[in-house]
């Protein structure tokens, strides 16, 4: 018998399923040797494994997944092909990590390390798909799994373990799941502390929120409207052979997600990626030609873009970091908009000319709990002490720009959070301490999906100044 397969086990996992190792928490930072080249063919899969386990490990040592896999694919031979499959294997890990990192604590003899963990991830997430979107043979994802251990140092010595974690799951798969599926974390594949905050924020709903969150989103695309009509763009995607259907004034849903490049009339400016519920942002601020608009915490430009679609005002955007504001910058130019973009902090006031403006869009800081599908690394890489912190430095944000508000000028609350202690109760307090006018506007989009509501989660609050 192959000395693979003769490794000794654990006993078969009973229905109260081990908590996890402490080697399974994001406190742990051990030393990734990110660099190693391992040889392997780019093309293959096990290449892809190995590039996004590597991602994954980083994710938990508190990178976020499209940095940890922009730094993969730096250090890196990598085709858009490969990068393709990496950036889908890790998406995948991230959004099962709760359910494989349980199914690993039940099936692995000791912790495994950081690396060794991640791989497992991968491979578990593409074992445990449905059959009808399953992208690879289980066979074939056992036997490149265990040739991407063996091709890095920090897995090698583990390739035995890894492939006869993977067979027994094989041959078990029913009763691991059962056991697996006991624990919250894995059958939601949320921590512990964010699944008891969606319940305590919304008890008739948090089942729902919760699944919608692991679902892959949908590709919506928002028309310039300076530039086409809905009619006249939903004829150029049916001649283009792509289904498609509106889903708001200016909101197109492609039935099929495709890469940017392949979306007519992107280049050329026609149209954004932008969430429908983002979309709803700059109508609700009703700028008119000639006001003086803040986009304030603006990258990467969405919003500020839709604006200017809307109207010809004069738009500062203003972001604290200065490449994510170079996004803004490349965003304009796409779509041959102008802006004045600031690199600056919206806690501060030092950037600001004294000159009021007629509407800021305020889309604070917070934990993006709303945006977990786009984003399935945030559930693991925030932290419930994070609402609070985040919660207190909006407040601030909020506070400094009403004071940049011109009377009878709005401003528009933003987040993409599902914690009330983020919105409600924020704007709540906002319009206390301010004596500010709330107006009508949606207030919490819930990210439930549904026939016209496949939206992400976010708030909005308008407010108004007295002249």
């Amino acid at each position: 018998m192959n000395k693979r397969s003769t490794l000794t086990l654990k006993s078969p996992a009973k229905p109260a399923a081990p908590k996890l190792r402490s080697s399974h928490a994001r406190d742990l930072k051990p030393a990734l040797q990110t660099s190693f080249q391992t040889g392997l063919k780019a093309d293959s899969l096990a290449y892809s494994l190995i590039g996004a386990a590597n991602a994954i490990a980083q994710v938990k040592t508190g990178t976020n997944l499209p940095q940890a896999l922009a730094q993969v694919w730096a250090k890196h031979e990598t085709t858009p092909q490969t990068r393709g499959a990496m950036q889908d294997i890790a998406y995948r890990a991230m959004r099962q990590l709760g359910q494989s990192e349980v199914l690993t604590a039940q099936m692995a003899p000791k912790a495994p390390e950081a690396l060794v963990s991640a791989l497992l991830s991968c491979a578990l997430a593409l074992l445990t798909a449905p059959d009808e979107v399953k992208p690879y043979e289980d066979f074939t994802v056992v036997d490149q799994t265990v040739t991407a251990a063996e091709s890095h140092p920090d897995t090698a010595r583990a390739k035995g373990m890894i492939n006869a974690v993977l067979r027994r799951f094989l041959r078990e798969r029913k009763v691991l799941l059962d056991a697996a599926l006991l624990q919250p974390v894995a059958k939601w594949n949320y921590p512990q502390w964010w699944i008891d905050a969606v319940k305590t924020a919304w008890p008739q709903r948090w089942q729902e929120i919760l699944a919608s969150g692991n679902n892959t989103p949908p590709l919506t695309l928002r028309i310039n409207a300076r530039k086409t009509s809905m009619a006249d763009y939903l004829a150029k995607l049916e001649q283009a052979g792509m289904a498609a259907t509106q889903i708001g004034p200016y909101a197109v849903r492609l039935a099929k997600p495709v890469g940017v490049q392949l979306i007519p009339g992107f280049a050329e400016g026609l149209v954004s990626v932008q969430d429908a519920g983002a979309q709803l942002a700059a109508p609700l601020l009703d700028v008119q030609d000639g006001m003086r608009v803040l986009d304030a915490c603006a990258a990467p430009g969405g919003k500020t873009c839709h604006i200017l679609e809307l109207a010809e005002a004069q738009v500062t955007a203003l972001d604290a970091d200065p490449k994510r504001l170079a996004r803004v910058g490349e965003n304009l130019e796409r779509l041959h908009l102008q802006a004045t973009l600031k690199p600056a902090d919206a806690q501060s006031n030092g950037w600001w000319d004294g000159q009021p403006f007629d509407r800021i869009l305020a889309d604070v800081p917070c934990t993006a709990s709303g945006i977990v599908r786009r984003h399935p690394d945030i559930r693991w890489l925030r932290r419930k002490g994070d609402t609070l912190q985040l919660a207190t430095l909006s407040g601030k944000i909020l506070d400094n720009l009403w004071q940049m508000l011109a009377p009878g000028g709005k401003l528009l609350f933003v987040t993409c959070s599902l914690w009330p202690q983020e919105s409600e109760a924020q704007a709540a307090a906002f319009a206390l301490r301010n004596q500010a006018v709330r107006l009508d506007a949606p207030g919490q989009l819930l990210p439930v999906g549904g026939s016209g509501q496949d939206h992400d989660g976010l708030f909005y609050a308008l407010f108004q100044k007295n002249a």
